[in-house]
């Protein structure tokens, strides 16, 4: 989604409250419709919701200004010396940036429930793997073959491990990672995997989606108490509240007057603040890289659930612009390739060509959309319609 890949068409379904920037809709699923399964929702007219594309993109630009210049590690080797004195006050700023995933996690639960919701099992499967796939092995190729140059100084994988990021299954497997962003496409599989095996199989109602949304939050929250690893792998108790939320701001955008979709998003907020704070946040130190503030990191996710809340409930409607669709479709390939290649980039503007920090920042940033719009082009245009239309076959 998935960021995180989530699906290039943001439409809404079956949103049941009218306000003036959506057309008329249904009403909220009665009980007799819903233990109906699937069959017992009547989709409304699909909306384009541009807002959330545009969504995506900003949660991109926070992870790449991370990785560019808000903390240290390769990109240090790229500048040639600490991002903290290529920007000396700003770095300050970008470390909060690693905060865009919790909010691609987000907008990731409310896709995938208006995603799944009516599909059978077979067509969610199949748009998930065609979704998530191609451009991730174009990706994985690509880097691959760059870090191989001779003139590249930054270590490629072997190349067993190498073949094994082509299955995204390197991180369990606790293989050498291609693209350093993987972990939340790792991320991004289990919670599909949840969702399918809990919603989609047995069909999508309401009921179904708040009670699979109660029992992961509780279960999550007893496994982290727990330290259990194994379920700890399957629960992700620390990213679960985002995306659990996420799948509560799905039933409001059906439905503004949803109590309980209302109830799980603020449970997730509260509950994913907690776990941002003990992530992210520690005690001042002189020596450290940047000193995040707790304060600053329960703003960002706050604003995060409120920006997806705000597209829920119709209020960023009138952003409508057209570009926004471009934005999103650029948003999970330049996700794949912006960190690694963005390191090679970097070391030839600034360290060869002597560009200033700032421009060579923002031309990085410029090179990687480019790159992902060929990506997109070249690659997810043709070949994602293809691949989910031979799964549905043999599937």
């Amino acid at each position: 989604m998935t960021l995180t890949p989530a699906d290039a068409d943001h439409t809404s379904r079956a949103p049941s409250i009218p306000f003036p920037s959506l057309p008329a809709e249904t009403g909220p699923l009665s009980p007799a419709a819903e233990s109906a399964g699937p069959a017992g929702s009547r989709p409304a007219p699909k909306v384009r919701l541009r807002a959330l594309d545009g969504l995506r993109l900003v949660a991109a630009l926070m992870v790449a200004g991370y990785h560019y210049g808000g903390r240290g590690g390769d990109i240090t080797k790229a500048w040639g010396s600490s991002p903290h004195w290529q920007f000396p006050t700003a770095h300050n700023w970008f470390a909060y940036g690693c905060l865009g995933v919790q909010i691609f996690f987000v907008i990731s639960g409310f896709v995938i429930c208006m995603s799944g919701w009516g599909r059978p099992l077979a067509s969610f499967f199949a748009s998930r793997v065609s979704r998530l796939m191609p451009a991730y092995w174009v990706a994985v190729i690509l880097v691959t073959a760059v870090m191989a140059l001779p003139m590249v100084t930054y270590e490629a994988v072997s190349p067993s491990d190498g073949l094994l990021n082509m299955t995204l299954m390197q991180l369990p497997l606790g293989a050498d990672r291609v693209l350093g962003v993987c972990w939340t496409l790792w991320a991004e599989i289990r919670f599909y995997a949840l969702f399918a095996l809990c919603v989609v199989l047995p069909g999508a109602t309401r009921r179904r989606v708040v009670l699979f949304s109660a029992v992961w939050t509780i279960a999550a929250v007893m496994t982290d108490a727990a330290d259990s690893k194994l379920l700890d792998v399957v629960l992700m108790p620390e990213y679960a509240p985002f995306f659990i939320g996420g799948v509560g701001l799905y039933l409001v955008h059906r439905d503004r007057r949803d109590a309980l979709g209302w109830g799980i998003a603020g449970v997730s907020l509260l509950l994913g603040q907690h776990y941002a704070v003990a992530d992210l946040w520690r005690p001042y130190s002189a020596d450290a890289f940047s000193n995040r503030s707790a304060l600053v990191i329960i703003l960002i996710v706050t604003l995060g659930f409120a920006a997806v809340a705000a597209i829920a409930v119709g209020l960023l409607n009138w952003m409508n612009w057209k570009w926004l669709t471009v934005a999103g479709a650029l948003t999970y390939p330049f996700y794949l390739v912006h960190e690694h290649l963005g390191w090679v980039v970097v070391t030839v503007l600034h360290r060869k060509l002597d560009v200033p920090s700032w421009a060579t920042m923002a031309l990085t940033t410029v090179c990687m959309l480019v790159l992902a719009w060929v990506i997109h082009r070249l690659i997810e245009r043709p070949f994602t319609p293809k691949l989910r239309k031979v799964l549905l076959t043999k599937l």
